[in-house]
């Protein structure tokens, strides 16, 4: 199996919080709507983790997840380019890491959620994923996969 790559992804709490997703088990990431961000969730492989970012209201990083299947239309907006991938929980963390502590972590100037901060979807270096999951201090599991569940029949939620 490939070696995984890392993402953060970001969801603003009162739309989809990592709470939920871990009630959930499993959902469709979609309603991107920036090519940029698109075209990352298009470079997604199964077994990819991903930092859960709370926008917004807690502006912080609070969970990783796991990429559950190869990048797809998005199912809400039919007949247009725009992509989605399932994602499921792998660990919440035990501190969340607020964004005023990683703009004051020096290692972490280049980190993607300080200089591409508008972007929904973006890809993060190894080492700022490590060094973020120290600062929460949580590990990941012996399998970092997540265990997916079968598709909620439920409709897909839109991200902003």
């Amino acid at each position: 199996m490939a070696t995984p790559r890392y993402w953060l992804i970001k969801s603003e709490p009162s739309v989809y919080a990592y709470a939920k997703l871990e009630e959930d088990g499993r959902t469709e990431w979609t309603g991107v709507r920036s090519f940029e961000a698109r075209n990352n969730i298009r470079a997604m492989t199964p077994g990819d983790l991903c930092l859960y970012y709370h926008s917004n209201e807690d502006k912080a990083v609070v969970g990783v997840a796991c990429v559950l299947s190869k990048p797809g239309p998005d199912p809400t907006a039919p007949g247009e380019d725009w992509a989605s991938v399932d994602v499921g929980p792998v660990v919440a963390f035990t501190t969340p890491v607020t964004l005023a502590t990683i703009k004051a972590t020096p290692a972490l100037k280049d980190f993607p959620l300080i200089t591409r901060s508008r972007l929904s979807v973006t890809p993060t270096p190894v080492e700022h994923f490590e060094l973020v999951l120290k600062m929460g201090k949580t590990k990941l599991p012996a399998t970092s996969a997540a265990k997916p569940r079968p598709k909620p029949k439920a409709k897909p939620r839109a991200r902003p």
